[in-house]
């Protein structure tokens, strides 16, 4: 079960997930997210031209951010990613030509798994990370028990419904890497309001996580 391309050493194991972000707004909410310490952001692909903004975002993050795209479906999506400059591949699902592809064009990937069965079809397609979706439903137990079978150095991440509030509570059950929708972003919301929302969301995971 060797990871294609692995998760990267990151400082905060964050993904801003931005769903329904515009090319306009794409510089300023990305670049506030940036500053606040979010090094992972994923701007999803029912987004308005979401691959504008992807591109956009890819342009001004310096080395080390990773920029991608959610709601990967098909392996055109994934080449399209590519070639606008992205880095991150987040799915809701897991599909085997997706990974491969995306191995392929060394993304790292995120796909979504709700069963043990999914997560670990995950991890034999080389996927760098897992996202438990929805993550409030399964709640921290529900992924403790499945992360008991996985490889135990395979990142996984709480996705859905989860807030910087539920971070105590996950870290319990070993998970550090979460995905955070519209705790921080809604559509139509300005890039100073979602700036402060990512400070205090980073504020929340260093006082969980700091070593």
């Amino acid at each position: 079960m060797n990871r294609a391309t692995p998760w990267p050493k990151l400082k905060r194991d964050l993904v801003a997930i931005l769903r329904g972000l515009t090319p306009d707004a794409a510089e300023a909410v990305v670049s506030g997210l940036i500053e606040a310490g979010f090094e992972a952001i994923e701007i999803p692909l029912n987004s308005p031209e979401p691959f504008r903004s992807i591109a956009k975002a890819s342009l001004l993050a310096p080395d080390g951010v990773l920029i991608g795209a959610g709601t990967v479906l098909d392996v055109a999506a994934v080449d399209r990613l590519a070639d606008v400059g992205g880095q991150l591949l987040v799915s809701p699902n897991v599909d085997a030509a997706v990974l491969t592809r995306a191995a392929e064009q060394g993304l790292v990937t995120m796909p979504g798994v709700f069963t043990a069965t999914e997560a670990l079809a995950a991890a034999r397609l080389g996927a760098s990370a897992l996202k438990f979706f929805p993550a409030s439903v399964l709640g921290p137990s529900g992924i403790k028990a499945i992360r008991a079978v996985l490889p135990p150095d395979l990142p996984v991440g709480a996705v859905g419904g989860v807030s910087e509030q539920d971070f105590a509570a996950y870290a319990a059950a070993g998970v550090r890497h979460f995905g955070l929708g519209s705790s921080l972003f809604q559509p139509g919301d300005d890039a100073e309001t979602v700036r402060a929302r990512a400070v205090r969301a980073v504020a929340a995971y260093d006082a969980v996580f700091a070593e």
